[in-house]
């Protein structure tokens, strides 16, 4: 991605719906160095999946994490000499010399520790047997705004960090819209997610992308409502003329919204279709008035191009009055998921 610069690839929260097996293997053998996820059962479940790079575990863990960590072969974000201790005890057991990190808390307030408490921290973590503190990280707290010079003073303390620990030898501080957008801040490697996916942050130039996921349905039902009729939950929506509309089994059970009720649309043979009605735990319905063959099992887009037109992450965000990131990580596992390389399906999960 960036000439001498690791690529992290993020794939936590199911590799933002999706996929996280099929889609870190995929990457595991094209391009990524590493992997990041938040949580140490996200990174043994890749490591059951045949992911062999390292992998990072970026959020808080526990010390009775440390066994499966150490045996799974994942790098911890350390926050704590209890948490480093449990590691090395089991590194010393298991035979098995494991790395950490130590994140610094630059302004996020999120998790990490302030800079003298994280020096204090990586000395104290470097004399224990059998752990390397490999890596020194912060996390960028309005990376895609418009305005996100509040970057320069995390930059700042970061770049003091970095001078007082200057052994640690891996530094990382940049997501995907700090990567594209401040250079000085690649550093050793950067941690892409979103625009791994296909994705954009906003505010953030950078190169077309091809959004890597779709999500289509076929409509389970096509029915007649008459002039004053309503449809779904609490009738919200009453037809103004005869009318047609499509069932489709998505709900927000399934991770759509239900506030896109009555708000959002669907692609179906080339038309916008807007959905009409609440959404449902398991299905919601669109108006389908017009489009020529519209019917059970037609094809319909919820996510994606269809024709010339397309739906993206961003516009259902706008819609749902969210982020994109939340709309993509939402999408639950009881979705089926078809993997296809030029345009042929080569798995499903």
């Amino acid at each position: 991605m960036f000439a001498g610069i690791e690529l992290i690839a993020v794939v936590k929260a199911n590799a933002y719906g999706a996929g996280a097996p099929a889609f870190a293997r995929e990457l595991d053998g094209g391009g990524a160095d590493r992997f990041a996820v938040v949580w140490v059962a996200e990174g043994t479940a890749l490591r059951a999946a045949g992911v062999t790079r390292p992998i990072l575990v970026l959020g808080h863990s526990f010390p009775e994490d440390a066994p499966e960590a150490v045996r799974a072969g994942l790098t911890l974000t350390c926050h704590s000499l209890e948490l480093g201790e449990a590691l090395s005890r089991e590194a010393v057991a298991q035979d098995r010399p494991v790395a950490v990190h130590v994140k610094v808390d630059t302004g996020l307030h999120r998790f990490g520790l302030p800079i003298d408490a994280a020096v204090e921290l990586a000395t104290a973590l470097r004399s224990l047997p059998g752990i390397e503190v490999e890596g020194l990280t912060t996390h960028m707290a309005n990376a895609d705004e418009e305005d996100d010079s509040f970057a320069e003073t995390q930059h700042a303390l970061f770049a003091e960090a970095v001078a007082r620990l200057p052994w640690i030898p891996y530094r990382h501080t940049a997501n995907s819209a700090t990567a594209l957008r401040r250079e000085p801040l690649r550093y050793d490697a950067v941690r892409v997610g979103l625009a791994l996916h296909g994705v954009l942050p906003p505010n953030t130039p950078g190169p077309e992308l091809r959004p890597v996921l779709a999500l289509r349905a076929r409509l389970g039902r096509v029915a007649d409502v008459a002039p004053g009729e309503g449809v779904s939950y609490g009738l919200t929506w009453r037809a103004a003329q005869p009318s047609r509309v499509g069932l489709v089994p998505v709900g927000y059970a399934d991770g759509w919204r239900r506030n896109l009720g009555n708000t959002g649309s669907v692609l179906l043979n080339g038309h916008r279709c807007p959905m009409v009605g609440r959404v449902c735990m398991d299905q919601f319905l669109v108006d389908v008035t017009g489009v020529a063959g519209a019917a059970e099992g037609s094809l319909v887009t919820l996510l994606g191009r269809d024709g010339a037109d397309r739906i993206t992450a961003d516009d259902v965000a706008s819609q749902a009055g969210t982020i994109s990131w939340d709309i993509l990580s939402s999408l639950q596992a009881r979705l089926p998921r078809l993997y296809a390389r030029g345009g042929l399906v080569e798995s499903i999960a």
